[in-house]
């Protein structure tokens, strides 16, 4: 009986990991740096105040992802993304301005994304959606982070 439980625990256990390490970001396009925001951001502090309430987003710049990362708070959950154009490689035009919800490209092909899910508008060339991170809250304070 104890060979059987050990035998399913390891085929358990070695099926559950994975071979690709690069974990949220499969895109060969942005490069996988791990960060991690730790305790910075508290909606208690003004300049992080309006992730109180749905619709708002902060922009986060280096050392924070490639370009920076955009966290947008849809009032129970927040999703954070980076600021990177995800279907060109990392350059002077591929890093993203928002507006409203949507981040946009400044490259020729003017690929757009929205914030709220990491989605491309219709128009957007290139099979990639925006880069996740994770994000983790407890009480006041919003972690991001990649690693």
């Amino acid at each position: 009986m104890k060979t059987i439980t050990i035998f399913i625990l390891t085929v358990l256990l070695l099926t559950s990991c994975s071979s690709n390490d690069d974990g949220r970001n499969g895109n060969p396009n942005i490069p996988d740096y791990a960060f991690d925001t730790g305790d910075l951001i508290n909606t208690n502090l003004p300049q992080y105040s309006n992730l109180q309430f749905p619709g708002n987003y902060i922009l986060l710049d280096n050392p924070y992802g490639v370009n920076g990362v955009v966290l947008y708070s849809s009032g129970t959950t927040y999703s954070a993304f980076e600021l990177s154009d995800p279907n060109h490689q990392v350059n002077t035009c591929s890093r993203l301005t928002v507006e409203g919800i949507i981040a946009s490209c400044a490259c020729d092909d003017d690929n757009t994304y929205n914030i709220v899910n990491g989605g491309q508008q219709e128009g957007t060339s290139g099979q990639y959606g925006l880069v996740p991170y994770g994000v983790e809250v407890v009480g006041n304070i919003i972690r991001v982070f990649n690693n």
